[in-house]
């Protein structure tokens, strides 16, 4: 499993989707796939998650790429196995990638997928809240298998 080759496929996805939303809707024009519950809909994101630190364009660039020497480093101290983790590490490098290439021509973030109840997001978002997920387990999973084992 390569680091480089999961990451892409985000990075791609990603861009191609932001790409498409861009260039066929209007900023807040809005398509429901599912009424009141799924739409598509054109957001310009200048913050993180919820908008907060809107327009901090430079520090989110900075944090994207120490973010990113992060991962190679931490990458590259892992031997042989621990999938979970890599895949975990690749999703979020793909998913750091996508939104920084956003705010480093853009300015911002292109979000647009919208359950209505919850801000809306995009496939970057995606990578990295499955990465982030994927991260907790293999920190937890072990202790947890543990305590199993020592209440037996």
């Amino acid at each position: 499993m390569s680091l480089f080759l999961i990451a892409s496929v985000v990075i791609i996805f990603d861009q191609i989707t932001k790409y498409l939303v861009r260039n066929s809707m209007c900023l807040g024009e809005t398509i429901p796939l599912i009424p009141n519950f799924f739409h598509i809909t054109h957001v310009q994101n200048p913050g993180a998650a919820f908008g907060i630190l809107a327009y901090q364009t430079s520090f989110f660039i900075l944090i994207g790429v120490l973010v990113i020497f992060f991962i190679f480093y931490f990458w590259r101290q892992l031997g042989e196995g621990k999938l979970l983790l890599k895949f975990a590490l690749s999703l979020q490098l793909g998913g750091a990638i996508g939104n920084l290439i956003d705010r480093i021509y853009f300015g911002q973030v292109t979000d647009f997928f919208d359950f209505r109840v919850f801000p809306v997001f995009n496939i970057a978002d995606i990578a990295i809240t499955v990465g982030v997920g994927l991260l907790c387990l293999e920190i937890l999973l072990p202790s947890f298998k543990k305590q199993v084992e020592e209440q037996k």
